[in-house]
């Protein structure tokens, strides 16, 4: 398929890196691609969390992760999506990867400011938290993704801008990849981030589900040619499938640390597994990552009570 733009901004990419992050302003990545970094930076957030604006001023834009409720970061992302005449709000759909706080909050709002100012209600595309989400995780769309749905936009005679939509379940039950068919790029959510891995949070994060999720990835990326995954937190990522790759090595082995401690101290808890699993990791993190643990826990003893097949 050929592409229909170019990286414009990307660290790791022929260009030089860009400067520090900012949240003032759009930043164009493609043609057809821009990337506004919400103000919430943190711990958890890195620089923040990026939205993403899909289209054109011709077919209007896909917001992705509208992010938290703020105000002005949503009048930002309003402004950025640009009519031919330069006047904001042209948003004809919103999508959230998922219903954490840093991501689906300001999808409401931003529809609200769509339809006082332009009469424009866009659609808010998702799936809703599941039964185990956390109370600061609630999200109901106004219309819910199926896996391999096709969100597309196009005006006549305009390039086409089409999101294929992919179910990945574990680090929120609700998680959505997007896949931009005319360019090969993925939006990962927080699914694959770059700097970091994510956590994985039992019982909404499952780490099972995780790593079939990135098996899903790396078949939609083989398929479809993706050469760049654009994640929630942090800059693009080139090299898709290498990236996946890395990422389920580093779960993998992992996971056959911990349960190297949990077989040589098998009465012992997470509690005290936890500094032996992780002793390459700062202290101050264990809090975060003793959940992951929990998620690694929860697979290896399922896997160990799966009954073994006849010879």
């Amino acid at each position: 398929m050929p592409r229909s733009s170019q990286i414009l901004d990307d660290a790791a990419g022929p260009l030089p890196a860009p400067g520090p992050w900012q949240s003032e302003q759009a930043v164009p990545l493609l043609r057809n691609v821009q990337r506004l970094t919400a103000p919430n930076p943190g711990f958890m957030t890195g620089p923040g969390t990026n939205s993403y604006l899909v289209g054109d001023a011709a077919s209007g834009y896909i917001a992705i992760d509208p992010g938290p409720a703020d105000d002005l970061h949503l009048e930002r992302l309003w402004q950025a999506a640009r009519h031919a005449d330069g006047s904001g709000g042209h948003i004809a759909a919103i999508v959230c990867t998922h219903s954490h706080p840093d991501h689906s909050p300001g999808a409401a709002p931003l529809q609200a400011l769509c339809q006082a100012r332009n009469g424009h209600v866009p659609v808010i595309w998702g799936l809703p938290s599941g039964p185990h989400a956390r109370a600061n995780s609630q999200f109901a769309p106004d219309r819910d993704v199926a896996d391999g749905e096709h969100i597309h936009l196009q005006a006549p005679g305009a390039q086409a801008h089409t999101l294929l939509a992919i179910h990945t379940p574990g680090h929120a039950s609700n998680h959505v990849c997007l896949l931009l068919l005319q360019d090969g790029l993925l939006f990962s959510g927080d699914h694959i981030l770059n700097g970091s891995t994510t956590v994985i949070d039992p019982p909404d994060g499952n780490m099972a589900h995780y790593l079939d999720s990135l098996d899903a990835l790396t078949r939609a990326c083989q398929a479809h040619a993706v050469d760049f995954i654009l994640p929630a937190h942090g800059h693009p990522l080139p090299d898709a499938l290498g990236a996946i790759a890395k990422l389920k090595a580093h779960r993998l082995a992992r996971e056959a640390k911990i349960a190297a401690v949990m077989q040589a101290n098998p009465a012992g808890d997470p509690d005290q597994w936890l500094p032996l699993a992780y002793d390459d990791v700062d202290a101050r993190l264990w809090p975060v990552a003793k959940r992951s643990l929990l998620a690694h826990v929860e697979r290896i003893q399922m896997l160990q009570a799966r009954p073994a097949h006849p010879v």
